[in-house]
């Protein structure tokens, strides 16, 4: 139908990644996904869910009466309705916040969303789907993601970097995968080399533990 969305789940928990983790926030899961990355938490995205009209799930993010909004996946710039929502919340003043895969064209996002994309690692096993021309449609409120399985990751990751120059433009992000990489080994080698990334963990799997779903 014209207006609406599959939507996987709406709830109201503590951003656990990004340069927001820490604050109240708003979720809009979109089902459906075009990746099968290896260490993927969310792969009841893919095929749970409901169609919802547009204005319904406005006014179910409404409800919450908080600021900050992510629209997420699943992959959520599969269904062509997320750009008029992430449109329309901008409109209504709230902040929002984009996750995406880096696997579809970003270009059309309104350049009031932060986006949030992920350039996928070799040990993600989707690497190829990366589409890189997506970089030249970010911008310094925006960030990119690396979610690091193993020193090969680390090092693509830096390697990344270094060619497209994305320092340079954003907040650049590095996040182990859950129960994979240590903390602590991706601490000192992000030390060691001196680079200027953000280091995160999922904030939300250390509150609710790491199979806990609508957190």
């Amino acid at each position: 139908m014209a207006d609406t969305l599959v939507i996987n789940e709406i709830f109201h928990s503590i951003q656990g990644e990004s340069s927001f983790a820490g604050l109240p926030c708003v979720f809009v899961r979109l089902t459906a996904c075009n990746l099968r990355c290896t260490w993927c938490d969310t792969t009841y995205s893919f095929h749970e869910g409901a169609s919802m009209k547009l204005g319904d799930v406005i006014v179910k993010v409404l409800e919450y009466n908080c600021p900050l909004v992510e629209i997420t996946g699943g992959e959520p710039l599969l269904q062509p309705n997320v750009f008029p929502l992430m449109t329309r919340l901008c409109d209504l003043g709230k902040r929002v916040l984009l996750e995406t895969s880096g696997s579809v064209d970003v270009s059309r996002v309104d350049p009031r969303v932060v986006k949030i994309m992920d350039l996928k690692c070799p040990g993600s096993g989707e690497v190829g789907k990366n589409l890189y021309d997506n970089i030249r449609h970010l911008d310094k409120k925006d960030e990119v993601k690396f979610v690091i399985a193993d020193r090969a990751d680390y090092d693509w990751a830096k390697q990344m970097m270094g060619e497209h120059q994305l320092t340079n433009g954003c907040t650049v992000l590095f996040s182990p995968v859950w129960g994979k990489l240590p903390l602590k080994t991706l601490a000192e080698w992000i030390l060691a080399d001196r680079l200027p990334v953000r280091m995160q963990t999922q904030w939300h799997k250390h509150i609710w533990g790491p199979e806990t779903r609508g957190v």
